[in-house]
């Protein structure tokens, strides 16, 4: 099954921590909390990855096409028989990485559409931002995704309202789902979504109505899938954390050097 992971906006509210990297390229320790995410993925065995990339697209890419380089001690003989050698190994030697450019300015809509030949045949994918992190069980996620059918399934979770707000009847079905409201009553939406390959064709559905590029999944899209009832939330009590500001940054990166970042399920 794949897993996609948005990874092209600009994240403005963050600018004070790094001006010259995307977002999901700020590091959590030695390591951006993009290969954070990858790496709580892998632990459940999803191992195969489409990155959407837009802003700053070609410091991931560069990542991902030296990671080598980039996360193993190097020994480099000179002279005419020169030679790179890489020491010690890594372990995500399996993981597959497509790496999608998607555009500066598309949206999250837009991003999944590009992408949608590289999810082969999969009945399911799933799908997450490239700046939260969490403890979400994934393997409870997609059994919950894959008993009720429905064509979406959002995690939602409990931090402080300042995200879009989702409310559900008791087996899950959404009622409401409201973009960064001002007020927020129920859970919110933690991304880690799981969605049946509909979805694809669902969004081809707007590309009449707005710019293809101005398709924000958010919006639109869930709204609809709201109103057709074809949206569930899995609700997650435990740990979760975006990183959308400076004291995001420093939240992180402290549980992490601590030892306490209930994310991190590797040794």
């Amino acid at each position: 099954m794949k897993t996609i992971i948005l990874c092209g906006g600009q994240g403005t509210r963050i600018r004070d921590v790094s001006s010259n990297l995307p977002k999901p390229m700020i590091p959590i320790g030695d390591r951006p909390i993009i290969w954070h995410i990858m790496k709580y993925y892998a632990t459940y065995g999803h191992k195969e990855f489409i990155l959407c990339l837009g802003y700053l697209g070609d410091l991931i890419r560069d990542f991902f096409m030296n990671y080598e380089s980039h996360t193993c001690d190097t020994k480099v003989v000179l002279g005419k028989q020169r030679r790179i050698e890489f020491i010690n190994q890594h372990d995500e030697s399996d993981w597959e990485v497509i790496l999608a450019e998607t555009g500066q300015n598309s949206m999250t809509g837009a991003r999944i559409r590009k992408v949608r030949e590289y999810i082969g045949n999969d009945e399911n994918f799933m799908l997450t931002y490239g700046d939260g992190v969490g403890d979400i069980d994934l393997n409870q996620l997609l059994d919950f995704h894959k008993q009720h059918g429905k064509i979406m399934t959002v995690t939602g979770v409990y931090p402080p309202g300042r995200f879009g707000e989702i409310r559900a009847d008791k087996n899950g079905l959404v009622s409401v789902f409201n973009e960064k409201p001002q007020t927020t009553e129920g859970c919110i939406s933690g991304g880690y979504f799981v969605c049946r390959r509909e979805l694809l064709d669902y969004l081809d559905n707007f590309s009449g109505v707005i710019n293809p590029d101005d398709l924000a999944l958010e919006q639109e899209p869930m709204s609809g899938l709201v109103t057709q009832q074809e949206l569930m939330v899995y609700q997650h009590a435990g740990f979760w954390q975006p990183m959308d500001t400076h004291r995001d940054y420093l939240l992180l990166n402290k549980l992490y050097e601590a030892k306490q970042a209930p994310w991190v399920k590797w040794g």
